[in-house]
């Protein structure tokens, strides 16, 4: 068992004495013997403790009743995932600083600190002012949505974005960035995680979340949790369960096809709206959308060309830069030739498209 799991035997008979996996059972010579099971929460036990979580922690965690083998396996996945993409952007920081260094170009202590620190991650955030926005025709069918709620959830806030001004909104986010950016009036903003609301049940007429859920470690746990405090549960979000999803979307069938394995494992359309208990109505997207987010520019290809907007979009990030580099020099070389127009010319007499975007209801 220990040279399976990588571990020292004697890591294995501390985990024994203090009660964090003990065996089921011993052979008749003293040996431990691990049952399925046993060997099942090991798995638990060591990946949690490769993600950095003391021994105490993990041990809440997996002799949490509510939680079975396959949501763990949902919420190591996500916190893999996270950490993949927190060392993507660290990848990319130290690209830039590379770059800027070629140049002789010296970074000040501060942005040092801020590239290599804990809000790296975070900096995708500081973006959005410029390029996330409301979009007010994808506005009016999240707050037709939401019904005649009073008290309104808004779980992975962000910015503000899509809070409906004539409700009594309460927000939910976990990036200080982002809460560091919410404008003044806005409604008040608590520290917490989508699978983890502190709230009662049934607190709030309706719970609301826009483009975040593809961020949440476990979104089928953040949905059930939003449907536990809330009566109605309104979801702007993304399907890619739908067959040919990777071909909707010129930018992702022919710059950036990484995009494809951002979305391995996640959840299908219906166990989202399962999670809910609800159902989903597609969302076209306006060639003029307000809101920069990844389909956005869908007529507008050279939008993509831009820093800035990419910036705002952690999709960007998440491919990884050479991926980015290469994407966006593709594009260039085709918009300058005409290809991508011959290519995408059908587009041009398109007001709105359908590329993946739902909402679902509930």
């Amino acid at each position: 068992m220990a040279e399976l799991a990588g571990v020292s035997v004697r890591t294995l008979h501390h985990y024994d004495g203090i009660g964090l996996v003990q065996p089921s059972a011993r052979t008749a010579a003293g040996y431990r013997a691990y049952s399925a099971g046993d060997v099942e929460r090991l798995r638990e036990v060591l990946a949690y403790r490769r993600l950095g979580f003391g021994l105490r922690e993990i041990a809440d965690l997996v002799d949490d009743p509510t939680t079975d083998a396959v949501a763990h396996l949902h919420r190591l996945r996500g916190l893999l995932l996270e950490q993949r993409d927190r060392a993507a952007a660290m990848v990319t920081a130290i690209d830039r600083e590379l770059e800027a260094r070629a140049m002789g170009i010296r970074t000040t202590p501060e942005e040092q600190l801020k590239v290599f620190g804990a809000q790296l991650y975070e900096a995708i955030g500081f973006a959005y002012p410029a390029t996330r926005r409301t979009e007010p025709r994808i506005a009016a069918r999240i707050w037709d949505a939401l019904g005649d709620a009073r008290t309104v959830l808004n779980v992975g806030a962000g910015t503000g974005s899509y809070e409906p001004p004539d409700r009594d909104v309460t927000a939910v986010e976990p990036s200080a960035v982002m809460r560091a950016q919410r404008p003044a009036g806005a409604a008040p903003c608590v520290a917490a995680s989508a699978e983890s609301l502190p709230f009662e049940d049934q607190s709030f007429d309706a719970a609301m979340a826009v483009s975040t859920v593809h961020h949440w470690p476990d979104p089928v746990a953040g949905l059930r949790e939003m449907r536990r405090v809330a009566r109605r549960v309104v979801v702007f979000t993304y399907d890619a369960s739908t067959t040919g999803w990777r071909e909707r979307f010129w930018l992702t069938r022919d710059y950036l096809p990484e995009f494809a394995d951002l979305l391995v494992g996640w959840p299908s359309l219906a166990d989202l709206t399962c999670a809910i208990g609800g159902r989903a109505e597609p969302v076209l997207i306006p060639w003029d959308c307000a809101d920069g987010f990844f389909e956005a520019h869908w007529r507008r290809p050279e939008a993509y060309l831009d820093e800035h907007v990419r910036r705002a979009v952690s999709v960007w990030t998440r491919v990884g830069r050479e991926a980015e580099e290469r994407a966006v020099n593709r594009l260039h070389d085709d918009l300058s030739s005409g290809r991508w127009a011959e290519r995408n010319r059908d587009l041009v007499a398109l007001d709105a498209a359908e590329l993946g975007l739902r909402l679902l209801v509930a």
